[in-house]
């Protein structure tokens, strides 16, 4: 029998002078596009959908009383016994200080994947679109960490950065991580953010300058979600066999130390709770299990088809509680 991945295969076409010398990468999910279009097409959109956060959005505007800083269903303690104990003024709360909590999440993910991009352009043609728009996102990647940052200023929070074994963890990742498998980490802290985001930005509960923010990083991610899955592909496809096993089992891990750093336990000190009932609520919560199985949902279908989701790195999934 076969499967999606026994299926990946490469084919032959002639370019337009009659050469049969352009190799196309083929895997589960069809043919795969010509790197340099894909990257114009995405430096194209770059020029006409970017922003500046510091003038685009209303620093200046106090928050509005009684509006949330982040959907209430995507709240970790959201419909727990905790929950339906506590009032609306703490409900917002809790709000304010995880919207800020995941902002400090975002920050250090995309630090560190700025420092990835740049491994992977530095031995590239400098003069390609494709190194030209790996650029162009690190720049992206810029506005939205101090975007991030002075969101969290402004909610008159404090920053909350990962457990200092997660950040070494990181580390680690940095130094061993795979080409393929930077691009799989890239998809992990961006897809499932960005299936939260999604679900903000439209929501008039919401403060209006998170919405905003929230809105120019959906519009941007986008492109580079987009380069990010079509390079995984073309890596998964060319990469020798130990680096595919290596990238599973990598990803896998990344996704295990991302899932428990989406819940930073000083919110809940930071807001009046005892912290231990607070974490075990949320570890026992069906419905955060459900949010976040879903968020990633997406990404893990993705990943499955393209053959990433085997062995001991799809058992590292499961035990993350991204994939059921």
């Amino acid at each position: 029998m076969t499967t999606k991945t026994d299926r990946t295969h490469h084919t032959e076409r002639t370019d337009r002078t009659g050469r049969g010398d352009l190799t196309v990468l083929r895997d589960a999910l069809g043919a795969l596009k010509d790197r340099e279009e894909i990257a114009e097409r995405l430096l194209d959109s770059s020029a006409k959908h970017s922003f500046d956060p510091d003038r685009e959005l209303d620093w200046d505007a106090p928050p509005i009383d009684g509006k949330y800083y982040w959907p209430p269903e995507l709240l970790s303690l959201y419909d727990t016994p905790l929950w339906k104990k506590m009032g609306e003024e703490q409900r917002i709360d809790l709000s304010r200080h995880e919207a800020a909590a995941l902002a400090s999440l975002g920050i250090w993910f995309e630090i560190i994947l700025m420092q990835l991009m740049v491994r992977h352009i530095y031995d590239k043609s400098l003069t390609s679109n494709h190194v030209r728009y790996a650029l162009t996102e690190i720049a992206d990647e810029c506005r939205h960490s101090m975007m991030f940052a002075r969101m969290i200023k402004k909610s008159d929070v404090p920053a909350y950065p990962v457990s200092r074994a997660n950040h070494n963890l990181a580390r680690i990742l940095k130094t061993i991580s795979t080409t393929p498998g930077s691009f799989a980490c890239t998809l992990l802290g961006e897809e499932v953010l960005d299936w939260m985001q999604r679900l903000t930005f439209p929501d008039e509960r919401i403060q209006p300058l998170v919405r905003g923010v929230t809105r120019i990083h959906v519009i941007e991610e986008a492109r580079h979600v987009r380069y990010a899955r079509e390079e995984l592909r073309r890596q998964m496809l060319t990469a020798p066999r130990w680096e595919q096993e290596l990238t599973r089992i990598s990803c896998g891990e990344a996704a295990r130390v991302f899932s428990l750093a989406f819940v930073n336990p000083q919110v809940y000190d930071n807001i009046g709770l005892d912290r231990r009932e607070a974490v075990a609520q949320v570890k026992a919560s069906g419905h955060r299990r459900e949010v976040m199985q879903t968020g990633a949902k997406r990404l893990t279908d993705f990943l499955d088809d393209i053959g990433i989701l085997r062995g001991v790195g799809r058992r590292l999934w499961q035990s993350s509680g991204l994939l059921a």
